[in-house]
């Protein structure tokens, strides 16, 4: 079972966007904690949301919530309500639910994401890791939930730790070139990647990684 389609990759930016969440269960609290860890403006509307409330509280999602809202509706799903979201996500376990949710918002042109069941999916949701700015998602097109879970951390431990620091660094570096009137797209960052820079930042020796970075950019204020 999965999408007999190739999926285009993207990431999307939900910062500050209405997205839904239907459902208040176990599998409807991980959808909600993945969007408001992205900055979501989330609604979550069940006739019971006790567990999925509980399940966000006892993972510190809630406390963590600071300028992205979450608002819970006790009731039922209303009828055409996922029209008014950019993002839509069924998770009830009551195909009949699912089915409207999916049907409102596939008419609406919203995206949609049905909960394990991928043939009523617009979109797909990865196994993903985040450390800083790089996210490594992993995804099957919904056929083995569980094997995209199992590669992306056969990912995250081959590549260890400090993969977020490495990031800002280079990021520090483009800033650099581009503040300079230069271009990155010539530069051959592979070179720099497959030379001690990324042991040093592992290690933490960060000092020595932007020493190796001014290097291969030709100093800390001169063009490459």
């Amino acid at each position: 079972m999965g999408i007999d389609a190739p999926i285009y990759p993207v990431g999307l930016v939900v910062k500050g966007r209405r997205c839904l969440v239907v459902g208040g269960g176990r599998v409807a609290a991980r959808k909600i904690g993945g969007l408001l860890a992205c900055g979501a403006a989330v609604t979550v509307v069940a006739p019971e949301v006790h567990v999925a409330i509980g399940e966000l509280t006892a993972s510190g999602v809630i406390a963590a919530i600071d300028e992205s809202p979450l608002e819970v509706h006790i009731r039922p799903y209303a009828p055409g309500e996922a029209a008014q979201y950019l993002l839509v996500i069924a998770a009830t376990g009551d195909v009949a639910v699912d089915d409207a949710v999916h049907r409102d918002a596939q008419s609406a042109g919203v995206w949609v994401n049905v909960a394990d069941d991928p043939a009523r999916c617009s979109f797909v949701l990865p196994a993903v890791a985040r450390d800083g700015s790089v996210s490594i998602a992993v995804s099957t097109a919904g056929a083995s939930p569980a094997l995209a879970v199992w590669l992306r951390d056969l990912v995250v431990e081959a590549l260890g730790p400090g993969i977020g620091d490495l990031a800002a660094l280079l990021g520090e570096g483009r800033r650099r070139v581009h503040d300079q009137g230069g271009s990155t797209e010539s530069i051959d960052w592979r070179r720099l990647l497959e030379g001690p820079l990324p042991d040093l930042v592992r290690g933490g020796h960060m000092d020595q990684a932007r020493a190796e970075l001014d290097a291969f950019l030709g100093g800390p204020s001169a063009s490459p």
